[in-house]
């Protein structure tokens, strides 16, 4: 088992209860969230005295100066925005999607990486094709047959939230750009606990939310976009921010800034990027790839356990066993069971975890160890056994 140092006087929830949940929501570490409290009460009470146009041009800097170390990615390839469906939707409006084009995702991905396109097809000749998922799990042939030379973007989770498939990014950009398509990649759920570095994989356009992975706050999420591409599209979304100085304030014209910051259109809770780079930060002290090795052990050591468990019978693992396809998520259904019963019963005893898909997901992060398993696999085999 890789070892991880970490103090949980950083995470104090994770020492009252076992916080199996990181891919619904994170716990945020104290400094993140001490950085955010200090800086709300300090423009609360001054408002300007110390945020002044200066600090406010600059208050998304330092998220994206983080981000980039930890994505492969220049910092003017980065904007900072209030969630990844906002990405996802400024990127698809962004694009000029030649008609009679196609998106390919997957029906086991999450609705934000979809209705956009969904959306965009309402008021453009676009068809929207989605490969079908097993149990939550979709094969990459099943996802290769619906790529084809229409195809303008490959759209899809990096890791999918319901069962926690991890795919090859590096496969999906060539899939893509074999075809002459883009490859948006939602990290959400694997930023901050997966390797990924946007200019080796090849990835086009990638946005994340802060609040799972990242151990961020909600209101803070990156929209990366590769410089080529970036300098070809228009922003749908524009506002004061969306210029190269934003207190110009010239309402006569319209100059967007370089680069992907053109997307950052308006005031934003500076708070929550506050708290997004401190979290970031806290993130490369304990090491990337420490996190990596410490939650995919997890996860196969949970699957391991429950599948080996005599007193756990009528398992189906929803999570794929191999460790390069699953990622910080074990999914499982127990037949003959009401599944939302079971993940309420865990919840009522401090194992916090979620149903998706038909099924229950453990996550992990960090501030997890091999005792949160085996805590959460004792109550399990409580709860099965009546």
């Amino acid at each position: 088992m890789p070892v991880l140092r970490i103090d949980l006087n950083d995470f104090p929830t994770a020492r009252k209860v076992t916080y199996l949940n990181s891919a619904s929501i994170s716990l945020m570490p104290q400094p993140a969230i001490e950085s955010m409290i200090e800086f709300q009460r300090r423009i609360a009470a001054g408002g300007t005295i110390g945020f002044d146009e200066k600090a406010e041009t600059g208050a998304l800097d330092d998220a994206k100066d983080g981000a980039s170390l930890l994505l492969g990615a220049h910092k003017d390839e980065l904007a900072l925005l209030s969630s990844s469906s906002e990405g996802v939707c400024s990127f698809a409006w962004a694009l000029n999607v030649k008609p009679h084009a196609n998106v390919v995702s997957t029906d086991a991905d999450f609705p934000s990486v979809i209705y956009p396109w969904m959306r965009l097809a309402r008021e453009k000749p676009l068809e929207v094709r989605l490969a079908k998922n097993r149990d939550g799990v979709v094969s990459e042939s099943d996802l290769e047959r619906l790529v084809d030379d229409h195809t303008a973007v490959v759209a899809i989770s990096h890791v999918e939230y319901g069962t926690g498939q991890r795919f090859n990014i590096r496969w999906l950009a060539d899939l893509a750009h074999s075809h002459g398509a883009l490859l948006l990649v939602d990290g959400t759920q694997s930023v901050g606990l997966m390797p990924i570095d946007v200019h080796r994989d090849g990835v086009d356009a990638l946005v994340s939310s802060g609040y799972k992975g990242l151990l961020g706050p909600f209101g803070a999420a990156l929209l990366y976009v590769k410089r080529e591409l970036a300098e070809t599209l228009t922003p749908p979304l524009v506002g004061w921010r969306s210029t190269p100085n934003p207190y110009h304030l010239d309402g006569t014209a319209l100059t967007f800034a370089e680069g992907v910051k053109k997307f950052e259109f308006s005031t934003m809770n500076y708070a929550a990027a506050v708290g997004i780079a401190q979290s970031i930060r806290y993130l490369r002290k304990l090491g990337p790839q420490n996190i990596t090795n410490h939650v995919l052990s997890l996860t196969a050591k949970l699957i391991q356990m429950v599948k080996s468990d005599s007193r756990i019978p009528s398992t189906t693992t929803l999570t794929p066993e191999e460790a390069d396809s699953h990622a910080s998520i074990a999914s499982f259904r127990f037949s003959g069971r009401d599944q939302s019963a079971i993940a309420n019963s865990l919840v009522e005893r401090n194992i916090i975890v979620s149903q998706r898909f038909n099924g229950i997901r453990f996550s992990f992060h960090a501030y997890n160890s091999e005792k949160d398993l085996t805590k959460a696999v004792g109550v399990l085999e409580e709860l099965l056994a009546k």
